[in-house]
């Protein structure tokens, strides 16, 4: 492996520019000056560097990146959206694995090194997606590491058959268990989220709920995931994705929520919609929450484009950020928080760190995220994986 000396960077966190030292994939080095040895240069202009940003909440198993351009015309709600990915993903050829690669391969060059995916399980196409996804990744080398998780977009009620193609899924190796609205569509909160946890502790694996339902429902929801990630021992290993409903509660009922979220180790997954979740009250309690793309120019929206930095940028502005701290909270959001929800070893930008890296023009890490123009650089545990927006 190269070493690997970039120079004249302004490290997130640092004060003034700094060099630093890449050495058998880890950053071995930081100083003012540090002499190259045989390490090869790279004279970053003073760019921002931060560590690899964490897509923590993607679905690039229902992308149609570089394939055709496919009008939107689902009807209005969860419902209608699920049902018309389901009945058109065939014409298209969905999961694509050519696709998700095109996808990946953006979120590389835009600075994400690690992701976490949820991948569609169901009767209609077996657990096609967790190959499809896997063989993505290793078309791309190591340049990012993406983390499955087996999701029940059409409901585990609703949908007989997918428990036991998700416990076929889990048995193959895939990390995490998803969930989706377990009253509000699949109809019977305590099966369904009793089906998950079992599942879930049958495998050992992790679980990750989205849960769209909101008001005195949703939060209904929240306390029995609560409840059951307490009574069975699941501290730590429980994400809610959206998590609207925690936008909805009054004060005091979002207060408690909060602290017992806090207490239990749950975190939370935003992609950055116009609800945004209370980041200022989640970071001060010390909950994780990580930002992610959620779906990329697919049946379900055409938006996004796997620029997680931009995404970030999105979530500031929706959330009525503009203080440089606020920005950098949502930043942390985008990097530590998610690494947080993964449990990304070695993650950071200390001495001893994997060096997954992000270097990206501006002055400061809130311009950065603000302007979030083609990044300078990408380094993946030492290796350039790609330079000025393009693979490498």
């Amino acid at each position: 492996m190269t070493d690997l000396l970039l120079r004249d960077a302004r490290l997130w966190g640092r004060e003034g520019r700094t060099d630093l030292l890449v050495e058998d994939g880890r950053i071995a080095a930081i100083a003012d000056s540090l002499p190259a040895g045989g390490a090869a240069v790279e004279d970053l202009g003073g760019a921002v560097v931060i560590p690899g940003l964490v897509d923590a909440h993607a679905h690039v198993d229902k992308t149609l990146w570089g394939g055709p351009w496919v009008p939107r015309t689902a009807g209005p709600g969860l419902a209608a959206a699920i049902a018309y990915g389901a009945e058109r993903r065939a014409e298209f050829g969905i999961p694509n694995a050519d696709c998700i690669t095109a996808l990946l391969s953006n979120m590389v060059a835009s600075g994400t090194t690690h992701a976490r995916s949820h991948v569609d399980i169901d009767p209609g196409i077996g657990i096609s997606a967790v190959h499809a996804v896997r063989e993505a990744v290793e078309r791309l080398a190591g340049r990012i590491d993406v983390e499955l998780v087996a999701f029940p977009q059409t409901g585990i009620l609703a949908s007989p058959g997918t428990a036991e193609l998700m416990d076929e899924a889990l048995a193959a190796g895939v990390k995490s268990i998803g969930g989706i609205d377990p009253e509000g569509f699949d109809g019977d909160a305590e099966r369904h989220l009793d089906l998950v946890f079992a599942l879930a502790e049958k495998h050992g694996a992790e679980i990750d709920i989205h849960l769209h339902d909101g008001g005195d429902l949703g939060a209904r929801e929240f306390d029995m995931i609560i409840e059951r990630t307490r009574a069975l021992g699941y501290a730590g290993k429980v994400v809610i994705s959206h998590g609207f409903a925690l936008c909805d509660a009054d004060d005091a009922t979002r207060a408690r929520l909060i602290a017992a979220l806090a207490e239990l180790r749950i975190g939370l997954t935003s992609v950055a919609p116009k609800k945004i979740l209370p980041l200022r009250e989640l970071a001060e309690a010390g909950v994780a929450m990580g930002i992610g793309q959620d779906g990329v120019r697919d049946l379900w929206s055409p938006y996004g484009n796997g620029d997680n930095l931009q995404r970030t940028q999105w979530f500031a502005r929706n959330a009525g950020f503009s203080k440089d701290e606020d920005i950098e909270l949502a930043l942390e959001a985008a990097t530590f928080g998610g690494a947080r929800l993964l449990k990304i070893e070695g993650y950071g930008l200390a001495v001893g760190d994997t060096a997954d890296l992000v270097a990206v023009k501006g002055r400061n890490a809130s311009e950065a995220v603000l302007e979030h123009p083609a990044r300078t650089l990408v380094v993946k545990r030492g290796r350039v994986v790609a330079r000025e927006g393009t693979l490498v």
